[in-house]
């Protein structure tokens, strides 16, 4: 057996999860910078969220909503805070965790948040990945 299959027998994906920084302004009432825990999305989670953000034009020409993809990303891909939370959207006389996500992160926040969630879910620079290997 191949030292690649033995290590994906080994290491089957489940529950990856990572704390991240993605903004200096998420700070505690000490002055330290607050960590947002993400996890990796599942494949099934991945192709959902795709056809979600799937729209149809007034001309029927479908088209894929970047926007939402990448708040729709945070929503399903943070742990920590829980931006489905029902309490804390009402809180803030919100209606949706999708309203919740934009009222409280700037969109780069949404934008590094997101990108985050991408790496751990196995989304990587393959330009990147080359050097890393060259290295």
């Amino acid at each position: 057996m191949s030292e690649l299959k033995d290590f994906l027998k080994s290491n089957v994906v489940k529950d990856l999860t990572e704390e991240v920084i993605i903004s200096d302004r998420f700070k505690d009432k000490d002055g330290i910078i607050l960590k947002f825990k993400i996890k990796a999305l599942s494949d099934n989670d991945y192709s959902e969220l795709q056809k979600s953000c799937m729209k149809c034009s007034k001309k029927g020409v479908r088209e894929f909503d970047n926007g939402r993809f990448r708040r729709m990303l945070v929503i399903l891909g943070t742990v920590d805070p829980n931006f489905e939370d029902a309490v804390s959207v009402k809180e803030l006389g919100l209606v949706t965790p999708e309203d919740y996500v934009k009222a409280v992160l700037l969109p780069g926040e949404i934008e590094a948040l997101g990108e985050s969630i991408l790496n751990l879910s196995g989304f990587k620079d393959m330009e990147e990945l080359r050097q890393e290997a060259k290295n």
